[in-house]
């Protein structure tokens, strides 16, 4: 069966965050704060919860090697504070190392006594919110593509890669379909890369949750990132109905018009899946 390989510090797996940097990412969502701001919160907050899970008494341990790409017209590359930016992927320890900053923010706690009481929290940041210009969705699953096909080829035993990919908008160089059905094409021996989308959505409009049919969504775009998307394995559809979604053998791993709320389920569901086969 695939998805079976266990992670370790000898047979790591890689996790490819992709995110579109385009202007309309400056959009407020629901609760006040804009795409980007929102994105970049959950990113820095998973990547934290991805370090905990590779804390170990002797130090960090290296089950994954982590990228993120980000995406506007401007630039296309890695967004992470390490002086290499040719190379997109890096272990977990490398990326603890190397925060933009630590900012205190402020977590309510409980008193004891009914109340609660505010207490400064050291916050890593290794992912600033940006927001500027087109959406080259092309270049960037190339970029992705290149590097993850590298990794595999030198990887071959490992849990295959994970890629998240969250966006809010069409790519306006070229159709990245093709692209994305050579990236769902690399493997390991424990089975193809996943590949996992989420649109991100300012507006109201109908939510759609691992949908399992084309005929199900709203437009064009939609039934494209439905296509460019994996189905979701086993372990992945047991986190996702315990989170309360209705999914079945035939859901992707795709979310359309996502609000606050689901971006935060959508990195969970995404990275939560490979910390289940640490070892």
């Amino acid at each position: 069966m695939a998805y079976q390989a266990e992670i370790s510090r000898n047979n790591p797996t890689a996790i490819l965050f992709l995110v579109d940097q385009s202007g309309s990412m400056m959009d407020s969502l629901s609760n006040g704060k804009s795409k980007a701001g929102q994105v970049a919160d959950v990113l820095n907050r998973t990547l934290a919860t991805l370090i905990t899970r590779c804390t170990k008494a002797e130090g960090t341990r290296d089950y994954f090697e982590v990228g993120v790409i980000g995406y506007n017209s401007r630039n296309v590359g890695s967004c992470l504070n390490i002086q290499d930016k040719d190379t997109i992927l890096h272990p977990i320890s490398e990326i603890e190392a190397h925060p933009l900053r630590i900012e205190d923010r402020y977590r309510k706690f409980d008193d004891g006594c009914g109340g609660g009481i505010e207490q400064a929290v050291k916050f890593p940041i290794w992912f600033e919110p940006q927001a500027v210009g087109g959406t080259p969705m092309k270049q960037a699953l190339a970029m992705a593509g290149t590097t993850l096909l590298e990794w595999s080829d030198e990887h071959f035993d490992a849990y295959p890669p994970t890629i998240l990919h969250i966006t809010d908008g069409e790519g306006n160089d070229g159709n990245p379909e093709e692209v994305a059905d050579a990236l769902r094409a690399i493997r390991t021996n424990d089975g193809n890369l996943l590949f996992f989308n989420l649109h991100v959505s300012s507006k109201s409009n109908a939510h759609f949750e691992f949908p399992s049919a084309e005929s199900e969504l709203p437009d064009p775009f939609a039934k494209m990132l439905f296509r460019m998307s994996s189905f979701l394995p086993d372990h992945v559809l047991s986190l996702a109905s315990e989170k309360g979604f209705n999914v079945s053998s035939s859901s992707k791993g795709f979310m359309y018009n996502a609000d606050a709320v689901q971006i935060v389920d959508f990195f969970d569901i995404g990275t939560r899946a490979l910390q289940q086969q640490l070892r």
